[in-house]
This record gives C-alpha cells, structure tokens and sequence, in this order.
C-alpha cells in the first residue's frame, strides 16, 4: 500500500513524486524503460526557464537523483492493469500495488512511418534517436523527417557530425522554432525537401537509400543515404487505462489543466493527456498540478 502511484517516471511523473513526497505522502513511481522519458535523449535543453544550456540526460538524472534522495521509490517495471476500488489495485509484469490515488504520466513514444520494411530496417539505418545513434553514421549521408522542434534539433545535430543531412517535410514551411531553423539555413551540408514525404525505404541488411515523393506534383526521387532519422511526433500509450479513464480519439487521456481525469482519484500529467503543448515546462507543471490535487484527494478520503 501507499498513498500515491504514479505510472511514468518522466519529467511529469517526477515532478509530481517531488511535490508528493515533500506533502509528507508515500510514493511508488513505476517505469517501464528508462527514467527521464523523451528528454533524456536531447542533447541540449535551451528552453527550460533557469537554464541557458543543460543536456537532457544531466536533466533527467538531477531530477531523478532529486526524487529519491527525498524517499520516492522508483521501481522499473511495466504497469498492465488497473482494477477500480478503495483502494486503487494496481497490477505490473511483476507485482501487484494498491494506492489510494494515481497519476498516469506515461508520455508518448515515437511516431513510425507505417511503411514496408521499416521494422525490419530499425536499428540498421532507421533510427528515431538521432543523439543515440548518429554517431554510428559519422561521415555519411543522412535524411531527417519532419517538421517540428525535434526534428530541426536532430538535423542541427547531425549536420555537426555527417556529411550531409536531407531534411524531409510534408508540408511548406517548418512548425518548429525559427532560431533552430535559421541555424539550419546557414549549414552548407543542409538540404531541404519540402512538401514531400518518405514512401519507400530500401535496403537488403541496412538502409541504402530512400524515395521521396512531392505531395504537389507527384515526383519521386530516390534518395541514397545511411541512415533515416524519423522526427514525426508522437502517439500515446494509454489503451491500458481506456477501461478507467476516458480517452480523447487519438488516444489522449482527457483531462483539462487541473489534471483530473473522468475517475475521481486518478490525475494524467504531462504528454499523455489532452493539451495544446507539450513542453518540459508544461510537464514540470502538469506534474506539480496533478500531485497537489492528488494529495487533496488523498488527505479527503
């Protein structure tokens, strides 16, 4: 038993534990992978209010190294179900917990294209890590795809250490920041394609090359490069909870800016909840929401 089960040990997760923790309450944090989440990834963090510069990984390891030292107990398993009930009886791969409230900050994970021999090609060419594994492709030629912060921020990155960098995007113009972008623009090993996307990938034993097809005038081009960096945004993990929250038709858990979710007693918190950003800002907060609450609760029942 304990008063608080948070699912997600990422920057909402974690943050809610600290809150919870220093409201005199007990708090298991469950993790299927790695603690940190998505940032732990970023090789540079700009945007966090009090820090000019700070890699993800020093992040997400301060703030993991910060909720223990105050009595969160982490552990690094994989919640399957949910039962209803006073208490809450949560069921993981390997134990069974029950708590008096939960907040769910499991995030979201990667985007894949859906294309023929994408999975067979993961990890031989097609990466959705760029600070994991281009140093793999030093030297060679690259293609990023996307649009957004993460992808300007991978390509930024790759053309520090490859050869040259294509950057696909379907639509005209780019949706992440312009100071990312006018980086780019001045990279001699940049291209752009814009307007376009990725609709085959090709390869016997790794990724060789790939076809880039217009959206407005229908031609494709191959494309040979080593590898493909694939930056399209995210989709949540919460059909596990659809049974005791209700989710949003992209599979977002529904919940406003107080955090609460359609069941008395749960809270979503961070990217896996129904909101118009997702920033580390945003999850440091959601976090902070979602704890108070749940003590509230927590302290009335």
């Amino acid at each position: 038993m304990t008063d608080l089960f948070i699912i997600g040990a990422g920057t909402a997760g974690l943050s809610a534990a600290i809150y919870a923790v220093r409201a005199g309450k007990s708090v298991i944090v469950a993790e299927s992978s790695t603690y940190g989440g998505q940032i732990i990834n970023t090789p540079d963090i700009e945007n966090y209010p009090g820090f000019a510069h700070i890699s993800g990984y020093e992040f997400a390891t301060n703030l993991y190294t910060q909720a223990t030292s105050l009595g969160v107990k982490v552990i690094f398993e994989k919640v399957t179900g949910i039962l209803d009930g006073h208490p809450f009886h949560i069921r993981t791969d390997h134990n069974d917990y029950e708590a008096k409230a939960l907040i769910i900050a499991t995030g979201a994970r990667n985007r894949h294209l859906g294309l023929e021999n994408e999975e067979r090609l993961t990890g031989r060419g097609i990466s959705f890590c760029a600070t994991c594994d281009g140093m793999f492709f030093k030297g060679k030629n690259v293609a990023v795809n996307g649009g957004g912060n993460t992808a300007l921020s991978d390509a930024l990155y790759l053309a520090g250490i490859c050869s040259h960098v294509t950057l696909i995007h379907r639509r005209d113009s780019f949706r992440g920041d312009k100071a990312d972008l006018d980086k780019l623009n001045k990279c001699d090993n940049v291209t752009f394609m814009l307007d376009s996307n990725v609709t085959s990938l090709h390869g016997k034993d790794h990724l060789e090359s790939i076809d880039v097809t217009n959206v407005k005038t229908g031609q494709t081009v191959q494309v040979p490069v080593s590898a493909l960096f694939v930056a399209i945004g995210q989709e949540p993990d919460n059909q596990i909870f659809s049974d005791i929250v209700e989710l949003d038709e992209k599979g977002y858990i529904k919940a406003g800016a107080d955090c609460k979710t359609s069941h008395p007693g749960i809270y979503a918190a961070g990217d896996c909840r129904t909101t118009s950003l997702r920033q580390l800002t945003t999850a440091a907060a959601d976090g902070a929401i979602a704890a108070t609450a749940a003590c509230t609760y927590i302290d009335r029942n």
